[in-house]
């Protein structure tokens, strides 16, 4: 693990994740579990709906605590229901939280390079409907991030299990002297919760 990253995740250790979220989240540890147990390929698409914000940091904190707990086979992909842009703000406050970041192409929906370890692939995100063709097209869990993805998604095609694990959406602080702070605080909790998603696999 990256050096500046494993002290925030020894941070993100500290931070407690309430009861009522632990609800919410047990019904993706169980699935994770019976992954495991039946010795299959766990796959996870997390689905917002512009694939710009929630659902990256969710994709690259799953995979990061996936390889920070030891969990074998886990491969972890987001998507929306319409494709954008990764924020730029999401890389910001991902670097600062220790990853290693490359934008490897300049366009308006441009891709990045997320390490979380030096001889480990990168995570590689872009803005894109889930079903695009880079996602699992079956035979994998589908996270829905936040609202408006859960309501719009009323089927994911392909899925095995849909879990509804929403977040408050960063954005409403865009341009405001809260930005910093709040895309830093997402992502934390985002960090905390997958933390202890794959503390619980056995």
């Amino acid at each position: 693990m990256l050096e500046n990253l494993s002290k925030t995740i020894k941070s993100i250790s500290e931070i407690p994740v309430p009861n009522e979220r632990k609800e919410v989240l047990n019904p993706l540890v169980n699935y994770i579990q019976n992954k495991i147990n039946a010795n299959e390929e766990i796959r996870l698409n997390f689905i917002c709906t512009h694939n710009s914000r929630r659902s990256h940091l969710s994709q690259i904190w799953a995979q990061t605590m996936a390889f920070h707990f030891g969990i074998k086979n886990v491969f972890c992909y987001s998507g929306g229901t319409e494709a954008t842009a990764m924020f730029p703000k999401v890389a910001e406050t991902l670097t600062n939280q220790g990853f290693q970041i490359q934008r490897v192409s300049e366009e308006q929906n441009p891709v990045y390079a997320v390490k979380f370890d030096e001889n480990q692939h990168p995570v590689i995100c872009f803005s894109k409907s889930y079903f695009h063709d880079f996602n699992p097209k079956t035979y994998f869990g589908a996270i829905m991030t936040c609202n408006n993805a859960d309501k719009g998604c009323p089927m994911v095609f392909g899925a095995e299990s849909r879990f509804p694990i929403k977040y408050d959406d960063p954005k409403a602080f865009d341009g405001t002297v809260l930005m910093n702070e709040k895309y830093a605080e997402r992502s934390l909790q985002i960090a905390s919760e997958m933390y202890f998603v794959f503390s619980q696999i056995k």
